[in-house]
């Protein structure tokens, strides 16, 4: 790469993107790398402040910040992601279905720690559509040492840092408990909103069950749903600490071994979480906030569960820093702090 005055470049070759920004109608390349130079291109590329220009030298020590961004595209895409072409040495990733998106938080913080180069990515473990942008990579100078690319190369390994891990087909069944609703004192409204929730994941409702505050009586509803097929069941109501709310217990008479109940979000600070049997069948009690909570600790944890992921005590731990819903006018989630 040489640098030469723009009025003396007529015949050479560009080794950038010359790009124009023009607030409120254009930022994009007049020219492309590889562009040979003419007498006419003089002028334009003066229009954007290119005195001097950098001009192509072949050396076979260096790589160009298109073919090293290619290199960093190829470290982080995985299964389910597709990507854009390479423009002013940046690649773009979307997501090529709905899914959630896993990124070895480890491995790019590697990458972004060893210097002019760098990869931009949008939260892990949250929901994405298809077509949603994922992440984009370049390097920060117009060339880099090819070794260097290497080096990364093998620190990364052959695993890709990211991938889209799609939604699971998934019975669901709900067990909606409370003395008020299964005497018919109140209609119930829970289950139509958990109903939605599930159906924006590609869950099918296929089993539903009302009880009363009897533990016994939900112990028997939750394994008839799971004798029935379902694959995750869901309890709404009974959540708090008072005496009677008896969904904690029946959960974990059923079964055994409960991974959480209590998290540090808000709203959904009585969550429960337990898995049953050798397939981990998720087995979820849902406190009163997500019947009318616009946003709650189950937006956070359905959709990775809904890609068959097997959370961890640790997972929800983690949740704190970021486990405030700040309850905005306009909710903007997963694009906001919220579980960040």
């Amino acid at each position: 790469m040489k640098l030469v005055r723009t009025e003396d470049a007529a015949g050479q070759v560009l080794c950038h993107d010359i790009t124009q920004i023009i607030k409120g109608v254009t930022k994009d390349a007049v020219f492309r790398k590889g562009h040979i130079i003419t007498e006419d291109d003089i002028p334009v590329l003066l229009s954007v402040g290119k005195d001097n220009i950098y001009i192509w030298e072949n050396d076979e020590t260096m790589m160009h910040e298109n073919d090293a961004a290619e290199i960093l595209c190829a470290i982080c895409k995985g299964e389910n992601m597709s990507r854009g072409e390479v423009k002013e040495g940046k690649i773009e990733l979307k997501a090529e279905c709905d899914g959630v998106l896993r990124i070895d938080r480890k491995r790019l913080m590697a990458v972004n720690s060893f210097g002019q180069m760098m990869i931009a990515a949008r939260h892990g473990d949250f929901p994405v559509r298809k077509g949603d942008k994922l992440a984009g990579t370049r390097i920060i100078p117009l060339v880099i040492e090819k070794d260097k690319m290497e080096q990364v190369k093998a620190l990364c390994g052959s695993d890709p840092i990211m991938n889209v891990i799609p939604y699971k087909e998934c019975n669901v069944g709900i067990v909606t408990t409370g003395n008020e609703v299964f005497y018919g004192r109140i209609k119930d409204t829970f289950t139509l909103v958990v109903q939605a929730k599930v159906e924006c994941c590609g869950a099918e409702v296929t089993g539903h069950r009302i009880t009363n505050d009897n533990n016994e009586n939900i112990e028997n509803c939750i394994r008839e749903l799971l004798d029935a097929g379902c694959d995750m069941i869901l309890c709404t109501g009974g959540m708090s600490v008072d005496p009677d709310d008896k969904t904690p217990l029946a959960i974990r008479n059923v079964c055994g071994n409960v991974v959480t109940y209590g998290a540090p979000v808000l709203p959904g600070a009585m969550f429960c979480l337990a898995y049953y049997g050798e397939n981990n069948i998720p087995v979820m009690g849902l406190p009163g906030c997500v019947m009318y909570a616009k946003r709650t600790i189950f937006d956070l944890v359905l959709p990775r569960i809904m890609t068959g992921e097997i959370l961890h005590k640790e997972d929800f731990d983690r949740l704190g820093e970021g486990g405030l819903c700040l309850n905005c006018e306009v909710c903007t989630f997963p694009n906001c702090g919220f579980g960040k």
